[in-house]
């Protein structure tokens, strides 16, 4: 079975989202234009345009819902990694996990998975993630609440604005700028 596309609008612009049968198998953020996300994915799965299923309608409303705010829960969204190490398929178990609003660190989520030395192996792995926002890597941060590489279009640009737009909190106990905007607070 062939893959197949649609683009969809959100908060953040057009996200893009491929599928077989009910499955994903690939989503891309917003890039500079409509035809640039879609083009990642195409070029990533070979889709072609469709009119999306229900299971996948449902998760395109869901997505829609988490980046206007919302805690939607997208852990409903059956998924095919394709051929992803099985290292990866662990780190990308234990970033679903991962509630909208809150996060983890590259080295908590390696020492989930056994090594707080596997940190570096985690953001590689976070750094090929072939579905994100519903494999939510945006959600994993460095030491400390650093905002560090987010292999997404826009960056850790991007990475803040969904971090943001999901109320999370990060980076120790609240502080004098507690109240301020991510964008704003002073950088450790």
């Amino acid at each position: 079975m062939n893959a197949e596309f649609t683009l969809f609008p959100t908060a953040i612009g057009d996200c893009c989202i491929a599928w077989r049968g009910d499955l994903v198998v690939a989503a891309s953020l917003p890039e500079k234009t409509p035809a640039a996300t879609a083009a990642r994915v195409v070029k990533r799965t070979g889709a072609r345009r469709a009119k999306p299923p229900p299971a996948i309608d449902r998760a395109i409303q869901s997505i829609i819902a988490l980046l206007e705010g919302e805690k939607a829960d997208l852990s409903f969204v059956a998924c095919d990694l394709g051929e992803v190490d099985e290292f990866a398929e662990k780190v990308y178990a234990v970033t679903c996990a991962i509630p909208a609003g809150e996060t983890l660190t590259y080295g908590e989520v390696a020492l989930q998975l056994g090594d707080k030395l596997f940190a570096q192996r985690v953001g590689q792995a976070l750094g090929r993630n072939p579905i994100p926002i519903i494999v939510p890597c945006h959600r994993v941060v460095g030491a400390n609440g650093k905002l560090t590489g987010f292999s997404a279009p826009g960056g850790v640009e991007t990475k803040l604005k969904m971090l943001e737009i999901e109320g999370a909190h990060f980076g120790g106990s609240p502080t004098l700028f507690g109240d301020l905007p991510l964008a704003v607070k002073p950088q450790k």
